[in-house]
């Protein structure tokens, strides 16, 4: 990381302290109860994009799991460690848990299992652990693109870290440690749900949830909604993730501020995908002020020219994320953003797993939140000017020839 200046530090923690501590009351089944609503970060290491007051993923992680008592559901798009990573005292802890006679259960997308191998059989491996893969894609076009675990039926954790060592120290990434009851049962029912479909059971044998959609927190200032995709797949019609984020944008009166790894009009056959496209449209053609802030990774073909369609209307503007190489060299699929929400207004926000293309709404299970009120929204608008004010963020030229970055092997 590059050096700060003392000054310059005391005064970054000092703003960000009172716009980023986060910890609300909510009720909790048999009495009221601390329940945290905070906001985790990673940041890449060797950049100026620390947060300093936000924790980072890898410490709440280990703390989660070292807290378990009965259970520890995983829901991930894949599993992959690293000897000497952030993510193997997380593997550590789950198999201590297990160890100590904590219930374990990891969910993975079947499709990547011939990727990444090593640590689910692991796990699986371990005593009081079962590892499913679930094929969604045998199912559909899509994919278990989830990232998600929930800790004693208590409180979870929702966020754009995979389940991966780089998504701990070489990616961009945001996420949200919570302990409000009705997301934790939402979070848990649709767990539930995914790992009985997975063992061959039918998603009509799915049991809802006791508790209602949406929750107030015991301090009357948030509204909380637990949010799915794909559509079809929700438990409840109303729980489907787009609709609900096309209403905060139709909502918005001054302005909308989107980051995530990749924005897409189009689906992957080329047909046009509206959804999103017409409600960004029409909020920057009232007037409302739209801000993309994606990764550079959509510098490829099929992709740039469609932000550079959006870069052309007033009140829009796109900038997209470039993340300098580490000094050890290349690492694939890695030194990118990949935080995914959405803030109005400073005063409405979503957070979630989904990137904002066609089938990660209709094709491939993702989940995310909607808070209405309170903190977090403000606390969002301060991360997301962070990100866009950076020396990494570079407008999108409409008129330029892009190449896109190295991303894989």
């Amino acid at each position: 990381m590059q050096p700060r200046t003392c000054n310059s530090l005391c005064i970054k923690r000092t703003c960000l302290t009172r716009v980023l501590a986060v910890t609300w009351l909510a009720c909790a089944v048999g009495g009221a109860t601390a329940q945290p609503l905070q906001l985790v970060e990673t940041f890449p290491v060797e950049t100026t994009l620390d947060n300093p007051d936000l924790p980072e993923a890898h410490a709440v992680w280990l703390e989660m799991i070292e807290s378990a008592s009965s259970s520890l559901d995983f829901a991930q798009f894949y599993a992959s460690n690293a000897p000497g990573s952030r993510l193997e005292p997380i593997v550590q802890a789950i198999e201590a848990a297990a160890q100590r006679g904590v219930r374990v259960r990891f969910l993975a997308e079947n499709s990547f299992y011939s990727i990444y191998p090593e640590t689910l059989d692991r796990l699986s491996r371990q005593p009081n652990v079962q590892v499913r893969r679930d094929s969604v894609s045998a199912r559909g076009d899509g994919v278990l693109h989830a990232k998600y675990f929930v800790v004693d039926r208590r409180e979870a954790y929702v966020g754009s870290q995979n389940f991966d060592w780089r998504a701990l120290e070489h990616i961009a990434e945001l996420g949200l440690r919570v302990g409000v009851p009705n997301l934790v049962e939402w979070l848990s029912s649709v767990f539930d749900t995914d790992w009985m479909v997975a063992g061959g059971r039918t998603l009509e044998a799915a049991a809802l949830p006791r508790q209602p959609i949406t929750q107030t927190t015991a301090d009357g200032h948030t509204r909380a909604t637990p949010v799915f995709s794909p559509k079809g797949r929700t438990l409840r019609d109303e729980l489907w993730d787009l609709p609900r984020i096309v209403a905060l944008i139709d909502g918005a009166q001054t302005r909308v501020r989107v980051q995530l790894l990749t924005y897409r009009s189009t689906d992957r056959n080329g047909h046009y995908f509206p959804t999103l496209e017409n409600a960004l449209r029409s909020a920057a053609a009232r007037g409302v002020q739209v801000q993309l802030l994606l990764a550079d990774w959509c510098k490829r073909s099929g992709t740039i020219e469609g932000l550079q369609s959006l870069q052309c209307l007033p009140n829009l503007d796109v900038r997209l994320v470039t993340i300098p190489a580490w000094s050890g060299g290349f690492i694939p699929f890695a030194r990118v953003v990949h935080a995914k929400y959405l803030v109005v207004d400073g005063r409405a926000a979503w957070l979630g797993t989904s990137n904002w293309e066609q089938d990660y709404f209709y094709s491939s299970r993702n989940v995310g939140v909607i808070l209405d009120g309170g903190d977090i929204p403000p606390h969002l608008d301060t991360y997301f000017l962070n990100g866009w004010s950076s020396a990494y963020a570079e407008g999108v030229d409409p008129a330029a020839t892009y190449t896109a970055p190295r991303i894989g092997e």
